[in-house]
Parts: C-alpha cells; structure tokens; sequence
C-alpha cells in the first residue's frame, strides 16, 4: 500500500469514527499533510464510490439509507391507465423501482424507474408521450411487474388494496413469485 492509499484508508477511517463532522484541517493534522491534499484524496476517494459528503463544518460519511420493505406487484392495464397506476403507488408513500415483463421468446425484459413522487410520474409520462418508445407492457399484453418499495408494510397493503380496487393486480403465478420475487 501507498503512503496516499494508507492516508485514504485513514481519512475513511476517521471519518467512520467520528460522530459528526471532521474538519479538513483536522483531518489534514491527523494525516499530516496539507489541507489541500486532504481535499485531493476526499475527490479520489469519491471516484472510488466512497459517500463523503461536504458539509460547512467538515466532512461526513453519507448514512446508507435504511431499507425498505419492498414487494413485487403483477400489474395489467392499457397504456391510458399507467399515470393512475403510478400515481396511486407514489400517493400512497411507494415507489415504483423497476417495471418488467416476462416475454414467452425474449425472457424477462426489466429496467430501472425509480418514480417515488408525482414529479416522477409527469417525467416518466412525458417520456413515454414522446413517441420514441412503447411501454414495455405492450409486449405482454399489458401484463407487466413492478418491484415498489414502501417506507411500511402496512404502506405496501394499501398500495396492493388500491391498486386491486381499481383493478389493475394480476394474479402471479407459483413460477413468477418464485423467478422474480
């Protein structure tokens, strides 16, 4: 290990440490270096993935975000009814992380969405308006999954009983809640 890999490993370490904020001049005393060349390693160590976030009075570790409870729902409706369906999800505290299908020659067709707020649904629709792609749900007749994230699971039976009550829950089979779950 370099002394600038040894010095990156103690700023993490001082960091996790640490109750608050670390100064970068502290930081800077501890490693025995430059103020400057704390902020260099604190960018090195952001390339790196490393979640160390600014403050006004020093540097922080970024908390991971506590996990949420997350289920999968098995969806149908035509593409009119998609803002409702993802407006109910995200008015009742969900988030809609991903939408797949299962296609019976292509496999399972999935990508990212993570529409957590009405903003997201009116960005999402707007894409979709554009014309440039079809919602993958087409491909399947409608039929499509969602993987949605709720701060409860008592937020996740409410967004199931909405969604059920206007109808759009499909029935899973034994093969998807267990290739898929």
């Amino acid at each position: 290990m370099t002394s600038g890999d040894a010095r990156r490993a103690q700023i993490i370490q001082e960091l996790r440490k640490a109750s608050g904020p670390v100064s970068g001049a502290l930081l800077a005393e501890r490693c025995g270096v430059s103020r400057q060349v704390v902020v260099t390693d604190v960018a090195l160590l952001r390339s790196r993935g490393e979640k160390i976030v600014s403050t006004n009075r020093g540097y922080v570790l970024e908390s991971p975000a506590p996990a949420r409870p997350v289920r999968l729902f098995k969806c149908r409706h035509d593409v009119s009814e998609t803002a409702d369906e993802l407006t109910c999800i995200v008015d009742l505290g969900g988030c809609v992380e991903d939408v797949f299908v299962n296609h019976r020659v292509y496999g399972k067709l999935s990508t990212h969405l993570g529409v957590g707020s009405r903003r997201d649904v009116e960005r999402f629709m707007g894409e979709l308006s554009s014309g440039v792609s079809a919602p993958l749900m087409q491909v399947t007749d409608g039929y499509h999954f969602h993987h949605v994230s709720a701060p409860t699971e008592d937020a996740l039976d409410e967004i199931a009983a909405a969604l059920d009550e206007r109808g759009y829950l499909a029935e899973p089979t034994a093969y998807e809640l267990a290739a898929f779950a």
